[in-house]
């Protein structure tokens, strides 16, 4: 029997090896860790987002990064594919706010003993605790892997290299298989960490962290230019700014930041305008004329952000809130419409959910995953230059690519 071999029991090395045996292949995992699925039990804070239960159309539109190199994977295992295979083996799923799927159970764990109850029935064999030096190359031909442990070399049909990128570095994600690409000759681009909270300039942020806000629009710019947009809920931290809306942010202004700082502007109240915003402000001072200014606006603002923006709006906290003028109120609406900061840098890999960057996908084949370099090599995951937003994009770029390379590696077009 052919046997694949697949470095890394990650999201992407599991649905290959899945695969594969399931085309009643040989399936062998080599995964340097204690356990399979590392990086799975702490995804989506512990709970695990598996996938996102939206249409193809929204599939694609969640890619920040070479959607089109993802069509065969996508079309080939689906969102509902990896559902069903999760709850056939007996996993049960619901899907939250935004399309986002995870176990009923809010525990990553019942993913992985789903997925690894699979690969028993399937009788494919994972190798724990057990690392992959190199592959074994002869005379510009793939034969196998050599192993870390006493440079042993294992044949194989073909190999699947399934290693992650460098995000969580604590999980085994060491760019492993950035190395493996270019000793077959692959180019892999430069890396950065995404999905990954931002760092502000301004120190403000210190006095509101752990502040999440919910239904607030984002919009960052470089001098006039827009470069991203979005709505959602953010989370001021010690050093900036995090949360789901300003995470996915991150994977669209990561290469902008290289060159310097760009501007961060946040509506605290989008569903309003600035006329119904202002009426709305007119309405609270009038139920508390009697009061100081900065007595008046707990209907209005969280506390934490109270004394920030009285300090935005230039008005004197013990101003009595009829005294207020009409201009002072405009300056009011001004700082919640547009509460403004200087994003100046990303968190690092530590903090990163995956990577930006990685295998060049020119030199790898779409529909199949095979290098085009090396005959029997086969890429799937995070390993490639291929990146998402949150919600469960990325993990289904995973599974779909896993999927893919495993039926590919097994001879299945």
């Amino acid at each position: 029997m052919d046997k694949i071999i697949i470095i890394g029991g990650g999201a992407a090395g599991i649905a290959a090896a899945i695969a594969a045996a399931e085309c009643g292949k040989k399936a062998v995992i080599y995964e340097k860790n204690e356990k399979l699925g590392k990086k799975l039990y702490i995804t989506g804070k512990g709970r695990c987002n598996v996938t996102n239960n939206c249409d193809m159309d929204q599939l694609f539109a969640g890619v920040v990064t070479n959607k089109r190199f993802l069509y065969s994977a996508f079309y080939g295992f689906t969102n509902t594919d990896i559902m069903e295979l999760l709850e056939d083996a007996g996993c049960r799923l619901k899907t939250e706010r935004g399309g986002r799927v995870f176990p009923v159970s809010d525990k990553s764990s019942d993913v992985i003993s789903a997925l690894s109850k699979r690969l028993r029935a399937l009788d494919v064999d994972i190798r724990l605790n057990e690392g992959v030096k190199e592959l074994w190359l002869e005379e510009g031909a793939l034969k196998g892997v050599i192993l870390e442990r006493g440079s042993k070399k294992e044949a194989a049909s073909a190999v699947i290299v399934a290693t992650g990128g460098l995000s969580y570095p604590t999980t085994g994600s060491t760019g492993d298989g950035y190395r493996f690409a270019k000793e077959a000759g692959h180019s892999v681009t430069g890396t950065s960490p995404a999905l990954v909270p931002f760092t502000t300039e301004e120190t403000v942020v210190k006095d509101l962290q752990g502040l999440s806000l919910r239904n607030v629009e984002v919009v960052i710019r470089d001098g006039k230019k827009e470069l991203y947009r979005d709505f959602g809920e953010m989370l001021f931290t010690h050093f900036g700014v995090s949360g789901p809306v300003l995470l996915s942010a991150s994977s669209y202004i990561a290469k902008r930041l290289k060159k310097g700082n760009v501007t961060l502007s946040i509506d605290l109240k989008p569903a309003l305008s600035a006329e119904q915003l202002d009426a709305r402000i007119l309405r609270d001072f009038d139920e508390a004329k009697n009061r100081q200014y900065k007595n008046a606006l707990n209907h209005l603002l969280p506390s934490k952000l109270i004394p920030v923006m009285i300090e935005r709006s230039g008005i004197s906290p013990e101003k009595q809130v009829n005294e207020i003028t009409r201009e002072e109120r405009k300056r009011l609406v001004e700082a919640v419409k547009s509460f403004t900061l200087t994003i100046n840098g990303l968190r690092g890999f530590n903090e990163a959910i995956i990577t930006q960057g990685g295998i060049t996908v020119k030199e790898v084949n779409p529909s199949t995953m095979e290098s085009k370099l090396l005959k029997k090599l086969y890429f799937a995951g995070e390993v490639l230059d291929l990146d998402a937003v949150t919600g469960g994009f990325n993990l289904q770029i995973a599974w779909s690519t896993g999927v893919l390379a495993g039926r590919s590696a097994a001879g299945e077009d």
